[in-house]
């Protein structure tokens, strides 16, 4: 997969507006500042024409497939166009599925329940938890980190070509890691699996925000990503794909809307009709607006352009990329090296820093908002911090007091509607941090490293 090469100036695009683009918050130091949002790849901003959407809808609000009322039928067309949007945005297959679910977490639950029995899962260790974990029921084959995209393909041939007994297999796969930003060599690993006779779900939650998703072209036979990433609002996520696996599977959830008629038996039992279309896995009174704000996200993404998007977009990673390796103290973390495409999401380390210390002060002195921590990904960071698997540390609770080292890292990521001004904000205020330290003092509380009240550093 690679990165459009459009022309990477400020005329290409500029920011589009997001919710709390004006915000300011206090400083430790006195005064307030703009709040500078750099923690996109945990949740970004809502878009404001998404918000807007929302807005304009939420007074024609009514229940979705269960009502004869205007209101809602209103909803239920509402609800069942986002479907064919969501679709259209992915680039799904005709016979393709879209089931609605809470997050990309969810999905890969959802999935992960409807898997036949006997399939072997294959997953990196370098995957977000989201995809690492649901698997809990499968026999599930670990792959190590690859350093190279071309080492990830040739890793899981080799898995699959040894897989005993051969049977249904299913690959789990990030298409932009959460932690280093790097772009996987998703159509390629997917050719591999089908060449093995396996299947592959692709965790695009970090990809779609940021970057074309089109299940035909890329050869997968599911995606799954969240609303929040995707400049909606929390509570919506999407499994997109193939059915027959959730047209086989009992329903994730039973009750009202997964089945198409109860019935009592003579013997005192029920015997139920499961749907077959993507209701099956949507029980119960459905995210009317949670998957309208996907359906949002999506047009208006499309309509920006994405090429137009990418290019802006790699022109911000460029500069971070650059303002950073002008700070000798200052390690970026990657796989795949300086030339791996990537998106807008970068973790780092400082010398001689703390990273959750290194973090509240860009956040206390600069209002400037990052993630530290093991971003939910403990086995990826601790291999590319080089430390044993077995050390302290995880996600956003570091033990270690400030100016010790933790077993964390500092994530800075960004997108659609970061400001160019939020860039420079941020290399400058780590330049000063590394330079001339911070300005005031912080202690641990709770896990979380945080100011001191009233306590000026001396400097």
């Amino acid at each position: 997969m690679s990165v459009p090469t459009a022309a990477l100036d400020s005329s290409v695009c500029a920011p589009l507006p997001v919710l709390g683009q004006n915000v300011t918050v206090p400083l430790v130091t006195g005064g307030e500042v703009t709040y500078a949002a750099l923690d996109y790849a945990a949740s970004a901003p809502a878009l404001q024409r998404v918000w807007d959407d929302v807005a304009a809808y939420a007074p024609y609000y009514g229940s979705v497939h269960r009502g004869a009322g205007y209101l809602s039928q209103l909803s239920t067309d509402l609800f069942e166009n986002s479907r064919r949007t969501v679709a259209e945005f992915l680039g799904c297959r005709a016979d393709d599925q879209v089931v609605f679910t809470r997050s990309t977490t969810d999905s890969l639950n959802l999935l992960a329940a409807a898997i036949p029995a006997g399939c072997q899962v294959f997953v990196y260790e370098t995957e977000h938890h989201a995809s690492l974990l649901p698997w809990r029921d499968a026999r599930v084959t670990y792959l190590d980190a690859p350093r190279t995209p071309g080492q990830a393909v040739e890793t899981l041939e080799r898995a699959l070509a040894d897989r005993d007994p051969y049977g249904p297999a299913l690959v789990c796969v990030t298409g932009a890691s959460n932690v280093t930003g790097e772009l996987w060599p998703v159509r390629e690993l997917a050719a591999a699996a089908h060449a093995h006779g396996a299947r592959i779900v692709l965790d695009a939650a970090q990809l779609a925000p940021h970057h074309p998703v089109d299940i035909a072209e890329l050869d997968v036979d599911w995606v799954a990503f969240s609303g929040h990433k995707l400049y909606a609002p929390f509570g919506s996520g999407v499994l997109a794909g193939r059915a027959d696996w959730l047209q086989s599977a009992e329903p994730y959830l039973a009750g009202g809307g997964a089945s198409r008629k109860v019935a009592r038996r003579a013997d005192g039992g029920v015997d139920v009709d499961w749907h077959t279309t993507a209701a099956r896995h949507e029980a119960g009174s459905p995210n009317v607006i949670g998957v309208y704000s996907i359906a949002s996200a999506c047009k208006a993404l499309t309509e920006a352009g994405f090429d137009s998007l990418v290019a802006r977009e790699q022109k911000l990673v460029s500069r971070v990329r650059e303002g950073l390796a002008e700070v000798p103290e200052v390690r970026v973390l990657s796989l795949f090296g300086d030339d791996a495409p990537r998106v807008g999401v970068i973790s780092f380390v400082v010398r001689g820093w703390n990273s959750s210390h290194f973090a509240a002060a860009l956040s206390a002195e600069y209002g400037i908002g990052v993630r530290d921590g093991l971003f939910c990904a403990h086995p990826l960071v601790r291999t590319l911090l080089g430390s044993d698997p077995q050390d302290p540390g995880e996600c956003g609770a570091p033990e270690a007091e400030p100016g010790e080292r933790s077993l964390n890292a500092i994530r800075v990521s960004f997108g659609a509607g970061t400001p160019d001004e939020h860039i420079d904000r941020f290399l400058r205020a780590v330049t000063e941090l590394v330079r001339e330290g911070a300005r005031w003092n912080y202690r641990t509380e709770d896990g979380r490293c945080v100011p001191d009240r009233g306590e000026a550093a001396q400097v």
